[in-house]
């Protein structure tokens, strides 16, 4: 009996549990890579939102423009940047029946902020009968540091989206003085 009791401490000891000291260091490993991954999460989550809701504008800014081709009538999508929104006027929402289609851009999946609308000096753009808009025009979104500018152009119509740029946040390093 001895020999199995000799056996059983052994057990005890090579399977011990954790020190305070290896938990310690175990929490502050965590900690690190949670510091690091956090903001690269919400940066991914930041870049596929400002994606979602520029490829969301060009579609429907295109959608709108097909309509009115198709039904050779005037189409207009409106754009307020106080609630930071649009609607494509006198359309039904294919989600929601008997809702004009409206498309806040501060809700998922988006999270977007319009930060400027200008079409030839206002915030809409008419297309007519042909699609041809009344002008053309620039609409800037952000999320977080993100920022696009989606581009209609006067002639076509087409819709054209900048690359992702970030926004800067610290000011730039200034170079050292000169001797004089």
């Amino acid at each position: 009996m001895s020999g199995d009791h000799h056996r059983h401490c052994d057990a005890q000891h090579r399977y011990r549990a954790f020190t305070y000291l290896e938990l310690i260091l175990v929490i502050a490993i965590l900690g690190i890579v949670a510091g690091i991954a956090v903001p690269r999460f919400g940066n991914f989550v930041a870049h596929r939102h400002i994606d979602a809701a520029a490829t969301r504008i060009a579609t429907d800014l295109a959608f709108a423009q097909r309509e009115a081709k198709f039904s050779s009538t005037t189409q207009t999508v409106s754009f307020n940047v106080g609630t930071d929104s649009y609607t494509l006027v006198g359309m039904e929402d294919p989600d929601h029946a008997g809702r004009e289609y409206a498309v806040p851009l501060t809700e998922e999946p988006y999270n977007a902020t319009i930060i400027s609308a200008d079409f030839g000096g206002d915030v809409e753009v008419v297309f007519d009968g042909y699609g041809v808009p009344d002008s053309g025009g620039t609409l800037v979104v952000t999320v977080g540091n993100y920022r696009k500018t989606l581009t209609l152009d006067a002639q076509t119509g087409r819709v054209t989206v900048s690359d992702l740029s970030v926004e800067i946040t610290e000011p730039p390093e200034l170079p050292p003085e000169l001797p004089e």
